[in-house]
């Protein structure tokens, strides 16, 4: 469809009002979309950043598991001296390994997370200023 079926003016016959009230809609148009981009971003790397803490909390969980078991571990190792301690011991030592792996986990989330700016929108915003500013030079 052209300009000319939907009912509209030829942009070459419009006054200078009417080109100035176009501009100033389509600039509202375009910083109310440029707002949602940024707003749908910053949503986006929020979640990211609570999925990571929430990987980080259960890595700090494991490790609390970890040191409860070396600690029956140390209590096992001084009633007797027998292999239920060392068993101990090697349960505790892989529950903290294990938290380890999952806490480098939920580190790299929060980092690839950070910083929480609106990098698309930021882009497309730079854009649209500078397409302003060539078609204001023409």
């Amino acid at each position: 469809m052209t300009i000319h079926e939907q009912g509209q003016k030829n942009p070459a016959d419009a006054s200078v009002s009417e080109l100035v009230e176009r501009l100033s809609a389509q600039i509202s148009a375009l910083v109310r979309d440029e707002m949602a981009l940024a707003t749908t971003e910053l949503k986006r790397k929020g979640a990211q950043a609570g999925i990571g803490i929430g990987i980080g909390g259960a890595g700090a969980v494991v490790a609390l598991l970890g040191l409860g078991a070396l600690v029956a571990a140390a209590i096992l190792g001084l009633a007797t001296v027998l292999a239920a301690w060392l068993a101990a011991v090697i349960v505790g030592v892989v529950l903290l390994v294990l938290a380890g792996i999952i806490s480098a986990l939920g580190i790299t989330q929060v980092r690839q997370s950070a910083p929480p700016v609106p990098e698309r929108a930021v882009e497309n915003a730079k854009r649209d200023i500078q397409t302003l500013k060539e078609s204001v030079h023409r």
